[in-house]
C-alpha cells in the first residue's frame, strides 16, 4: 500500500525497473537522486509527489528532463492532454478521488511523460489506479511496454469512474421518481448541488475523451495492436460516461422546468380563486357601499323590513353570480 500525503511532501513515492529479462527491480530515492531518470537497458516507471520541490529540482537537474516537460508534470491545475513532443508523450489523465473523506467527483489528476524506456507520473495524493498498477510490478507481472502501462493506467481510471457517473445517473432516477410527485416540494438546493456534480465530472470526462484519441491518432508505433485497441475500448467507455452524464444533466433540466411548471400552475390557481372572490364580492360591495349613502331619497328608509329585503337580494345575487360562473365552467 502506498502512503501518499501533502504532509511531508516526500518526493519519491513508487519506482520499478524493467530490465531486458523482464526481471522487476524496486526503485528508491537514494539511488535516483543523484543519476539521470532514464537508463540504458532498463524500462522504467517512476511516480512521484507533485507537491515536492525537490522531486522537480531533481527532474531539471540531475535527472535529465527537459524544463518544458517538468513544467507540464508539476503544473498546479491543467485539464486531461495528450500531445508528442520530441521521442514521448505528455498525457493527463483524471481519475475519480477514492481517499477517505473525499469526494469521488472532485477528480484527481495523473500527469505522464511517456517514452520508450521511460515513464514518469506525477500526482498529489493517493491515487488507487497507481497503487493497483504497483500491484502488479510487485507481483513480478509488469506491463510488456510502456504503451501497455500507459494502456492499463487509463483502463483502470476509466474503471474507478464508472461507479461514480454510475451513482450520479442513480441520483438523477430518484429525482424524477421522488420530486416530480406533485405532493413533494421542490427541492432547489439539492437539485442545484446535482446539476454542479453533473457539470463538475463533465469539464474533465469530455477532454479526457479527447485525450484518448489523439494519444491513439498519434502513438505510432509506440502503441502495439492489441494495446491500441484496448485503448480503443477505454476511449468507447469514456465517450459513453460523457453522454451519460449529459444525459442526467438533461434530466435534471427537464426537472427543472417541471418545477417551475407546477410552480406556475400553482400560482394561477391560487390567482383564479382570488379573481372569483373578487368577482363575487365586487358587486356586493357596489350595493352595500351604494345603500350606505345616508342621505335623503334612498329606498326602503321607512320600511321596517327593508334591511331584510335587502339581505336577501344580496343572497339572491351572490347565488346568481355563482350559477353564471358555473354555466361560464370558471368554477
Amino acid at each position: 500500500m502506498i502512503n501518499q500525503t501533502d504532509k511531508n511532501h516526500e518526493p519519491f513515492i513508487v519506482g520499478f525497473g524493467v530490465l531486458d529479462d523482464e526481471t522487476v527491480q524496486p526503485l528508491s530515492w537514494e539511488t535516483m537522486s543523484c543519476a539521470t531518470a532514464e537508463k540504458e537497458g532498463e524500462r522504467r516507471w517512476i511516480h512521484l509527489n507533485r507537491l515536492s520541490p525537490e522531486a522537480k529540482d531533481w527532474l531539471e537537474g540531475a535527472g535529465g528532463i527537459e524544463q518544458l516537460i517538468v513544467g507540464v508534470l508539476f503544473q498546479e491545475d491543467t485539464r486531461p492532454r495528450s500531445s508528442k513532443h520530441g521521442n514521448g508523450y505528455l498525457i493527463n489523465l483524471r481519475g475519480a478521488n477514492l481517499n477517505p473523506g473525499a469526494e469521488p467527483k472532485d477528480l484527481i489528476s495523473v500527469r505522464m511523460w511517456a517514452t520508450k524506456n521511460l515513464v514518469i507520473t506525477t500526482g498529489a495524493y493517493r491515487i488507487h489506479a497507481i497503487e493497483d498498477l504497483t500491484n502488479r510490478y510487485l507481483a513480478g507481472d509488469p506491463p510488456d511496454t510502456h504503451g501497455d502501462l500507459l494502456c492499463m493506467l487509463a483502463e483502470i481510471l476509466t474503471a474507478h469512474l464508472e461507479p461514480v457517473v454510475g451513482a450520479l445517473v442513480d441520483q438523477a432516477d430518484e429525482l424524477e421518481a421522488e420530486w416530480l410527485d406533485l405532493n413533494t416540494p421542490a427541492p432547489k438546493l439539492k437539485l442545484g448541488a446535482f446539476r454542479r456534480s453533473a457539470l463538475s465530472l463533465r469539464r474533465y470526462i469530455a477532454p479526457q475523451r479527447e485525450a484518448l484519441s489523439a494519444l491513439i491518432r498519434e502513438a505510432g508505433d509506440f502503441l502495439c495492436e492489441n494495446a491500441r485497441l484496448q485503448l480503443r475500448e477505454v476511449q468507447d467507455i469514456t465517450t459513453r460516461l460523457a453522454e451519460d452524464l449529459d444525459l442526467a444533466r438533461e434530466r435534471a433540466v427537464v426537472i427543472q422546468e417541471q418545477i417551475v411548471e407546477q410552480h406556475g400552475e400553482s400560482m394561477n390557481q391560487k390567482l383564479f380563486a382570488l379573481a372569483i372572490i373578487s368577482a363575487v364580492f365586487l358587486p356586493l360591495g357596489f350595493l352595500t357601499g351604494l345603500f350606505g349613502i345616508n342621505i335623503g331619497g334612498m329606498p326602503g328608509v321607512d320600511n321596517p323590513y327593508a334591511f331584510s329585503i335587502f339581505l336577501v337580494f344580496l343572497v339572491a345575487v351572490t347565488a346568481s353570480l355563482f350559477v353564471l360562473f358555473k354555466w361560464l365552467k370558471w368554477m
